[in-house]
């Protein structure tokens, strides 16, 4: 085992990752976590510089137990993070849930948001392979078609990990969820849902008119997007 502790199958519960309300919504086995890390890769990413939060959209991905994300390398955000305490999260909407009264009225929705130390991948090779695996995890197979890396390209790139080890799920489905005296009252509730569609592809104008449209571009999805978890 190489001195390595074995993987369980949950997260530990902390003070920073148990659900203080609606505690049935909260998950912490990993194949949750993992199936909604995997259905979205856009994330946000909260950092402490010079004492004051700050909160930056990027694209996330999950290798094992740990997720990855990149960003130009004078990103002061990604210095920030380098070997600090950071906040990753992830969220997908799923449906707006009208209740009988205002204070009812909810989301359905999945999310994930962990917790821990970043670090940085200071290695040229393993930096390229982490982000071959984050362009082939989004469009198989892409990567060994394209102009490859230079070493300035991967000089302009940062690139922070997270090991996935404290943190939790959170999933919202079903109905509103109304006071027994709301449900005689004359007022519509249920459920509209949303999902995210994938549009058609759109080529590039100064394609070469020999390029032909490949697979990984005509049958892009995202895994499990538009597939809520029953679990709990």
């Amino acid at each position: 085992m190489n001195g390595r502790l074995p993987m369980t199958d949950s997260l530990p519960i902390t003070e920073r990752s148990r659900l203080r309300r609606s505690h049935p919504r909260g998950h912490f086995d990993r194949a949750t976590i993992n199936d909604i890390l995997d259905a979205q890769p856009l994330c946000s990413v909260g950092y402490v510089m010079e004492g004051k939060p700050y909160v930056t959209p990027t694209l996330q991905w999950r290798e094992g137990d740990h997720v990855y994300w990149h960003g130009s390398s004078a990103s002061r955000a990604l210095r920030a993070g380098c070997d600090a305490e950071v906040c990753l999260s992830v969220s997908i909407l799923d449906g707006f849930v009208l209740a009988r009264s205002g204070f009812h009225h909810s989301v359905n929705s999945r999310s994930v948001t962990l917790f821990g130390t970043a670090f940085r991948v200071e290695d040229a090779e393993e930096k390229l392979t982490r982000l071959t695996r984050f362009v082939d995890g989004l469009f198989p197979g892409r990567y060994a078609g394209l102009r490859p890396d230079r070493a300035q390209d991967l000089k302009a790139t940062t690139v922070l990990g997270l090991k996935i080890a404290e943190g939790s799920a959170k999933i919202r489905t079903g109905g509103p969820n109304d006071e027994p005296e709301d449900y005689t009252l004359p007022i519509w509730a249920g459920v509209i849902p949303v999902r995210m569609q994938i549009g058609s592809p759109v080529p590039d104008p100064r394609n070469l008119d020999e390029v032909e449209m490949p697979g990984h571009v005509r049958d892009f999805r995202l895994g499990g997007q538009n597939e809520p978890s029953t679990r709990g």
